[in-house]
């Protein structure tokens, strides 16, 4: 109980210094919209600004997808942490000291924390090495020759592993640390029963993620008779090279004053980018753009311009960043350097007289996605005859097709189709029918189900029984508890709800009123760790705050005219036993074939509380 206290203790202070705004602010863009905010939500495919923002009450939701909670809840499912993670975070931005508290563990003893501290403990050894006057000269060396500053070293935390096999190894030895950790965050690898290091000799560069923490290594070779020239840490339970992206940490806040990200090729060209006032500018980590990668910027921004060195690079991007163009609410473009420059990258283009002037023609003079393809099917079709025509045609449908142009939003597809039928001189009608031919005979007639993954996903709040409009209604005002009789209470606690998100907040507001407090929303949400049930608590409460008008006299008439309705119901079908799931959903089953097949539909408000 001292602990469940310290523990409440401690997230009310939190939460207090954690403003939400400016949490989801940071990294999703939001505007004013009377006393809210709303924003793209980052938790499903969102095309228009479906998530708001309520400071007032330290909520999120969104009214798409059901994610919604508190400012706990937003980062445990935003950055991927769990809860004491998340109150650590907050705790540190807040600058709020914590007791210490053991963290979850995985089956093999090791947990996220674990894994993090290692990165944390390497990253601190590869600084030290850099900054060292003997070790660390080499590697300086290389960091002179590529003409970084020392601003960026220290921005972007750059560092040097030791040339030797067991550099970072014998540091850990002689403080004592536990192996474990350092090899399943891949700093060491095992063979013949023993360990080395992964990275040697080596230029090292943290990458982070979106909370600033490190999440991996790149490696650049310092001696260039080692191969490979660049190399990243094995993916691990921390780290997921087809999400990472290089810089987004220290881009974030640029990319979204910007509107626009900016998709380097390496590390180094970020940096120089970076160094030269272009702080919009990441890099992903040797992989083409994935659908991840947009996912996780396009809360930030509208474009994304993907920066290559040379035509036949971007072709090849275009290609592949297809499918990502079809399946984010992001516009995407090609630059190419070979254009504007001969410098080989941007790297070596910005350490040129006026290469910053030249930098930003190449930026401005993108070529959107779609269009940089079908200049290339133009190409092609110069001059052809009909059989060629018709060929590429065809060979163009079925790749977009199989990119995903059927599956993509109406207005898109059809503004794809219209642009292919300027290339190609075909009629839109003629080119549309091609592409759903070809879409059913890949598919065999499976229908797309996106949408009912993300319904699925939803709280399970869309019905409402009396029982779930009472609980929606004391969320909005806890204090309407002592206005409720005994049997009332019994009966909302002990109801048998369908939805396990229900049963659990439910327990949530049994726990709040055995210690005596009253059960509204900050306390429901403080009285759990699940992302599942705080979304579902924000969704019933802000369902029945909009029903209600707001109104104070509305909310309490619904309130006692639903806790009678479900006492009612409750000495109908007998209190639930406790644990027994099973029986509480049969018994709502047959209340549901005796009341007409209707009984979880919204209760009809008393007089006076229809809608006006």
């Amino acid at each position: 109980m001292a602990d469940q206290n310290a523990q409440r203790s401690d997230r009310e202070r939190v939460r207090d210094a954690s403003d939400i705004a400016r949490i989801v602010g940071e990294h999703v863009a939001l505007r004013a919209r009377g006393r809210e905010y709303v924003g793209l939500c980052p938790f499903h495919d969102d095309h228009r600004p479906s998530m708001n923002v309520v400071p007032a009450k330290q909520i999120f939701h969104c009214f798409v997808c059901g994610a919604g909670g508190d400012v706990f809840t937003f980062v445990q499912k935003y950055h991927r942490m769990d809860f004491p993670e998340a109150l650590r975070y907050l705790a540190e931005r807040a600058g709020i000291h914590l007791a210490r508290r053991d963290a979850p563990r995985s089956a093999d003893g090791l947990s996220r924390a674990d894994l993090l501290g290692a990165n944390a403990e390497a990253q601190a050894f590869f600084q030290a090495l850099l900054r060292h006057e003997e070790h660390g000269a080499a590697a300086r060396g290389v960091v002179e020759r590529r003409g970084i500053s020392p601003e960026m070293v220290e921005r972007f935390g750059i560092g040097a592993s030791p040339d030797r096999w067991d550099g970072l190894l014998l540091r850990l030895r002689q403080r004592q640390l536990d192996v474990r950790r350092f090899v399943a965050a891949g700093l060491l690898r095992e063979k013949d029963g023993g360990w080395y290091d992964t990275f040697r000799n080596r230029l090292t560069f943290p990458i982070h993620d979106k909370a600033g923490r490190v999440i991996a290594f790149g490696g650049r070779r310092i001696d260039d008779n080692d191969d490979p020239k660049y190399l990243n840490s094995p993916e691990s339970a921390v780290f997921d090279k087809s999400s990472a992206i290089f810089g987004i940490h220290q881009a974030a806040r640029a990319i979204q004053r910007e509107g626009v990200a900016i998709i380097t090729e390496g590390y180094t060209d970020a940096i120089a980018c970076h160094q030269a006032g272009f702080e919009h500018v990441v890099a992903t980590l040797g992989t083409a753009l994935t659908r991840q990668h947009a996912a996780e910027l396009r809360t930030r921004c509208d474009r994304i311009v993907l920066l290559f060195d040379g035509d036949t690079a971007g072709l090849k991007a275009a290609d592949r960043a297809a499918e990502v163009f079809f399946s984010q609410p992001v516009d995407v473009r090609i630059a190419t350097l070979s254009r504007h420059t001969d410098a080989k990258d941007p790297d070596e283009l910005l350490k040129r007289p006026g290469g910053a002037e030249v930098f930003r023609r190449v930026i401005d003079s993108s070529v959107e996605l779609l269009e940089y393809r079908f200049e290339r099917l133009r190409e092609r079709v110069a001059g052809a005859g009909l059989s060629a025509l018709e060929r590429a045609t065809k060979e163009e449908l079925s790749l977009l097709s199989d990119l995903g142009l059927s599956r993509a939003e109406p207005i898109r597809r059809q503004l794809v189709i219209r642009r292919l039928s300027e290339v190609t001189g075909l009629d839109d009608r003629t080119l549309a029918q091609a592409a759903r031919a070809g879409a059913k005979r890949r598919a065999g007639g499976e229908a797309d189900d996106s949408r009912d993954e993300v319904a699925a996903d939803r709280p399970a709040t869309a019905r409402l029984g009396p029982a779930e409009t009472a609980l929606g209604c004391l969320l909005c005002d806890g204090s309407l508890w002592e206005a409720l009789s005994e049997d009332q209470r019994d009966s909302l606690l002990g109801a048998g709800y369908a939805s396990p998100r229900m049963q659990s907040l439910a327990r949530a507001v049994a726990r709040i009123t055995q210690e005596g407090r009253a059960p509204g929303l900050d306390e429901a949400l403080a009285a759990t760790d699940e992302e599942t049930t705080a979304a579902a608590a924000v969704e019933l409460h802000q369902r029945i705050w909009r029903e209600t008008d707001e109104d104070e006299a509305r909310l309490r008439a619904l309130l006692l005219d639903c806790a009678k309705r479900a006492a009612a119901l409750h000495r109908h079908s007998g209190p639930t036993a406790s644990g027994d799931a099973a029986s509480a959903i049969e018994r709502i089953r047959s209340k549901h074939r005796a009341l007409g097949g209707d009984a979880l539909a919204l209760p009809r408000p008393a007089a006076g509380l229809g809608p006006s």
